[in-house]
Formats: C-alpha cells, sequence, structure tokens
C-alpha cells in the first residue's frame, strides 16, 4: 500500500477527487483522492497509526478522514485497550478540561501539541512538517487521536492496576494495585506512581512491562470499601479477589484467594453445605499452611471491612467469572509457597 501511495502524486488534492474536465486527456498524475471512496477508505484502515499521521499533513481532505475517531479508534482498542478502561477516558475528559478550564491561551495549547509533534516526527514523518502543517494537526486536541499520541509520548498519565508492583516484592505477591501510568515509548515498559501509603511518600517504579498491567476491574477508589454483590453465591472452588490494606491509613489493593470450606465440612462436593452457611472461608494457598495470611473468614450477609492492626483489614470481595482473570493469576503465581 505504501508503495503503490508513494508513486501517486498529490497535486491535485487540494483540488478534489474529480477532475474539472472529465474525460478529458490529462498528463497529470493520479491523485490519491481520484481512488473511489471506498478503495480510500480500505487503504487508511490499513495505515498504522505513523502513516495516518503522516497523511494527516498532506492536504485538508487527507486530514479530515486521517484524524477520524473511527480510525484512531481501531488503533487505540488494538494497543491500549486492555490497559485502558472506563475511568482512563474520564480522566482524558478531565485533563482536557482542565487545560480548557485552566484558560490556557489556544496558542499554548497549540505550542505543547507543537512540541508533541516534533517529538513524532523524529520516528514518524520521512520529512520533517511545515509549521502550517504541525498547525491544522493541532487542532484536533480532544478526540481518540490527540489521546493516542499523548498516551505514546507519556504525556498523559492514566489510571490502571499493577500486579506484583514493586518489582514484584514478596510484599505485594498475588496483589494488584492502583495506580497512575505513564508509557515510555523508548523502552516499551511504563512509570508508575502509586497512592501514598499513610506517611510514606508517593512511590514511583519504573520498567512496568505490559502484561504487569490491567484496566481498572470496579469504579472504586483505593480508598473506599467496594460493595460486595457476590456474597450470597460464594462456594468452595470459586475464585475471588478481596480488597486488603495493612492499617486504615493505607489505600486497599487486591488480593488474589478461593473460597475453601469449612472446617465442619469434609469437601465433598455432594455433601458440601458450605453455600447454606453464614460464615464464607477465603483461602490464600500461595501462603504455607499455619501461616497467619492463609485464610480468613467474613460474614456472608453482614460484611463489612474487618481485620486489625495486626493482621491488616479485608474490605469487598468481587468475584472473578473469566478464564482470562483467573489464568493471569495463575501466571503469577510465586514459585514457591509464601511465609
Amino acid at each position: 500500500m505504501c508503495k503503490i501511495l508513494s508513486k501517486m502524486s498529490v497535486k491535485k488534492a487540494s483540488i478534489g477527487p474529480q477532475a474539472e474536465n472529465v474525460g478529458e486527456e490529462t498528463d497529470e498524475e493520479m491523485s490519491v483522492l481520484d481512488l473511489p471512496e471506498l478503495v480510500l477508505e480500505c487503504i487508511l484502515e490499513r495505515l498504522p497509526p505513523s502513516g495516518l499521521f503522516n497523511m494527516a499533513s498532506v492536504c485538508s481532505s487527507l486530514r479530515r478522514r486521517c484524524v477520524s475517531d473511527y480510525l484512531w479508534g481501531r488503533h487505540m482498542k488494538q494497543k491500549w485497550g486492555r490497559v485502558i478502561g472506563p475511568a482512563a477516558h474520564r480522566e482524558w475528559k478531565r485533563f482536557i478540561a482542565t487545560r480548557r478550564d485552566c484558560g490556557v491561551p489556544k496558542q499554548g495549547k497549540q505550542k505543547g501539541i507543537m512540541k508533541l509533534l516534533n517529538i513524532l516526527s523524529f520516528s514518524w514523518f520521512k520529512s520533517k512538517p511545515n509549521n502550517s502543517e504541525k498547525q491544522r494537526i493541532s487542532e484536533f486536541t480532544d478526540s481518540i487521536m490527540s489521546c493516542y499520541l499523548a498516551l505514546e509520548i507519556g504525556k498523559f498519565w492514566f489510571p490502571a492496576q499493577v500486579y506484583n508492583r514493586e518489582n514484584g516484592d514478596v510484599a505485594f505477591m498475588l496483589s494488584c494495585y492502583d495506580a497512575e501510568l505513564s508509557y515510555d515509548s523508548q523502552t516499551d515498559t511504563f512509570q508508575a506512581r502509586y497512592p501514598p501509603h499513610g506517611r510514606r511518600a508517593v512511590t514511583i517504579e519504573s520498567g512496568i512491562t505490559w502484561d504487569s498491567l490491567r484496566a481498572l476491574p470496579v469504579d472504586t477508589s483505593p480508598h473506599d470499601l467496594h460493595v460486595s454483590d457476590c456474597l450470597s453465591n460464594l462456594q468452595p472452588g470459586d475464585h475471588i479477589e478481596i480488597q486488603w490494606r495493612r492499617n486504615k491509613e493505607f489505600p486497599y489493593g487486591w488480593w488474589y484467594g478461593m473460597v475453601g470450606h469449612l472446617d465442619s465440612c469434609d469437601g465433598s462436593e455432594i455433601y458440601c453445605q458450605c453455600l447454606d452457611s453464614d460464615t464464607v472461608v477465603l483461602q490464600f494457598n500461595h501462603y504455607a499452611p499455619g501461616s497467619r495470611w492463609r485464610q480468613t473468614i467474613v460474614d456472608r450477609r453482614n460484611h463489612r471491612e474487618e481485620g486489625n492492626e495486626a493482621y491488616g483489614f479485608y474490605g469487598g470481595i468481587r468475584k472473578l467469572d473469566t478464564e482470562a482473570e483467573i489464568a493471569v493469576w495463575k501466571r503469577l503465581w510465586p514459585s514457591q509457597v509464601l511465609e
């Protein structure tokens, strides 16, 4: 596709797809915009982000097509869909609105986007775009394209969660914590800013890989108790995540576990009555038997935050219903049993 486009002239691009004198012979080269609309659309759909970005600087007609949410939405979903959820989309809207409400002059906004274009032009443009081209592209600040570009250069810090934070520290094994993430395209990794833990300053971690991230699964602040809506149906063998924090000044993290059998139950599937009990046993089998972190018990009917300063505080529970979510935790399973 790129070879075909490179051989085609864009001289008539500003005129339009239709020649003024239809049917007359002409020595002019064919314009990209002379292609049938469906063909041109198919070509643009197959261009990578860098190709769309380049094509947007050619002319106003191509720019209108190349900055469309339809085309960039496909790229956003393909690269960022697994880590960008509803919370991140809302944060992007706030990001744009804050810049607008702060009264940033239009010229100042354009300078910020122009700087972005200068950075991307190093790798995306075969020839450096002139100022008028940058000016036209920079107008699209509240679009999927703008969001994609802001993510690519790490300008937009988005909310997500990090598995086994702080380089897999044993203290956070099989947990997932909220953080603000910024992408580093040079290393294809992320930098994370974690909420402060009490008097502890904000923790920053670098070198986080894609497979260590997920979009926020629930709309609950890490400082708020999640409302559990699955307690009445929990039974032995179910996979769950539960909020836990060391003390009440700390934010919650989500910790992986399973529903176990009551001591009074022999574990038989036929005679198990655990579902009828008001008590639910939660097991964390990556801890050794006898460990204080191996098991906890919650009240099925009146569950609230439970715990103390010695064992920490257990909060809301969410049941894992998809094999994909469960598979991630199995992949992260520690090689040795923890104490």
